[in-house]
């Protein structure tokens, strides 16, 4: 939901400079990123999925590869902790990863980025379609990009809200988080719907929560389609502590966001999973075309378009076809 363009542009001035260094295939792009866009989706601490490897991959970065794997650090650890909540109590809701070894961990030539993708489709019977985790780390020459996502996608037995976390961190001291529980209606035709899954889990709370940081401010996506697809109880923020404020926004991540994060996902635990909703054909119908048009959107704008030029073709190649395949979206 969130393209990787759209963070830079919160970045200091020389990052849009140079940042074109960060592509070992890009020396033909212009110095102004906006054309550039990352995978969202993350893995707490990225992949390997368990007990998988990837010698492959690991071979493609070269011995002077300057990036060996996405770092630790306080995002990945409170993304771990959400993940495991999560896939604790979905349980055999969820199967077994089945993510191939070399899209479990991928890289460029050049070493200067990796990334990380697990997705587990949901059991027979299930309410769950897919939960997809991911992560991007990108060096660049002032420092790192990094993105660390979770989606929780449901399928058409229920008209319940996804659940969507993204965190997009360009600095040591900043951070921009994108928290929601994804209407799958809209809300102005739906009242009911609104009512029960944002006002009555009391959702907009948990965003006051955030918002009542000294350090925080609103984040407006450039995109419009993004910011059309949210709830208006989304938590779309950028946390700034400032120089020198590594170990404040460390505590603010590890506490009151974390705590935050946690409650959502167990707001939608608690009222989305066992949803069960009575439609009729026309409804479900209307139901499958806007998450088809919502996954097919998020992998034409950042997916198809702009992973080619972060990553060798033939990486990009397998990384889309395994979102595709979780999303359920055939090539165009």
């Amino acid at each position: 939901m969130l393209r990787l363009e759209q963070y830079l542009r919160l970045l200091p001035a020389t990052t849009h400079a140079t940042a074109p260094a960060l592509i070992s295939a890009s020396s033909s792009l212009s110095c102004t990123l906006p054309n550039l866009s990352a995978p969202r989706l993350a893995h707490s601490r990225p992949p390997p999925p368990r007990g998988k490897t990837s010698s492959a991959v690991r071979a493609s970065a070269g011995p002077d590869a300057t990036v060996k794997r996405a770092p630790e650090m306080a995002q990945r650890e409170v993304a771990r902790a959400v993940a495991d909540q999560a896939v604790a109590r979905l349980g055999a809701r969820l199967l077994p990863s089945a993510v191939p070894a070399d899209v479990a961990e991928f890289r460029n030539g050049a070493g200067n980025a990796v990334g990380s993708l697990d997705v587990h489709r949901g059991s027979p019977g299930s309410s769950i379609d897919f939960m997809l985790q991911s992560s991007l780390h990108c060096k660049v020459p002032n420092g790192a990009i990094d993105i660390t996502s979770i989606l929780i996608f449901l399928n058409a037995s229920t008209d319940a809200p996804h659940f969507l976390l993204e965190l997009i961190q360009g600095s040591s001291t900043s951070i921009v988080v994108i928290l929601d529980l994804l209407p799958r209606k809209d809300l102005a035709f739906h009242p009911d719907y609104l009512q029960k899954y944002y006002e009555e889990t009391r959702m907009d709370e948990q965003r006051g929560k955030i918002e009542e940081l000294p350090q925080t401010r609103p984040y407006r996506s450039p995109s419009l389609f993004v910011r059309s697809a949210c709830s208006p109880t989304a938590i779309m923020v950028s946390i700034d502590c400032g120089q020198g404020g590594e170990k404040a926004l460390e505590e603010i991540m590890h506490g009151q966001l974390a705590t935050v994060i946690q409650e959502v996902l167990q707001i939608w635990l608690d009222n989305c999973v066992d949803s069960t909703t009575e439609m009729d054909e026309v409804e479900r119908d209307c139901l499958l075309k806007r998450d088809r048009i919502v996954r097919s959107k998020s992998i034409e704008v950042d997916l198809t378009a702009n992973l080619p030029r972060m990553f060798d073709p033939d990486v990009s190649s397998r990384v889309i076809t395994e979102i595709r395949k979780a999303f359920g979206v055939q090539e165009p």
